[in-house]
C-alpha cells in the first residue's frame, strides 16, 4: 500500500472558506477519480490554518494512473481555477509513505 499524505496551509482566517470551496466544487471530482480518503482531518491545536488528507493506492503505478484521470477531468481543471483565484492556499506538501515492517493491515 502507498499513502499519499497531503497536507496544505491556508492564509490565517481563510481555511473555512477554503475548505467549502473544495466541499463544492472538488471534492466529489476527487472522490470519483481517488477514491475514498482514508482521512480528512483538520487542525485543532497548532497551525489552525492547515488541514491534511491521506489517500490509499495499491501502488507508485495505481497512484499515477488515478492522479492522470483526475487531472484530466475538466470539472477538477475548473475547481483548480476558483481555488487560485481564491488565493487561500500559501502553501502544499506531499508525503509518499509505506508501512513500516511490523505494522501491516
Amino acid at each position: 500500500m502507498l499513502y499519499d499524505v497531503r497536507t496544505y496551509t491556508c492564509r490565517p482566517g481563510t481555511i473555512k472558506r477554503h475548505l467549502a470551496l473544495y466541499a463544492e466544487h472538488g471534492y466529489d471530482t476527487q472522490r470519483r477519480h481517488l477514491g475514498e480518503p482514508a482521512v480528512y482531518l483538520q487542525t485543532e491545536t497548532g497551525n489552525v490554518n492547515s488541514y491534511l488528507h491521506i489517500w490509499v493506492f495499491a501502488d507508485a503505478a495505481d497512484r499515477s494512473a488515478r492522479r492522470a484521470a483526475l487531472q484530466a477531468d475538466p470539472a477538477w481543471g475548473e475547481y483548480l481555477k476558483k481555488s487560485a483565484d481564491a488565493a487561500f492556499l500559501v502553501a502544499q506538501q506531499n508525503q509518499l509513505m509505506v508501512h513500516t515492517p511490523f505494522f501491516q493491515r
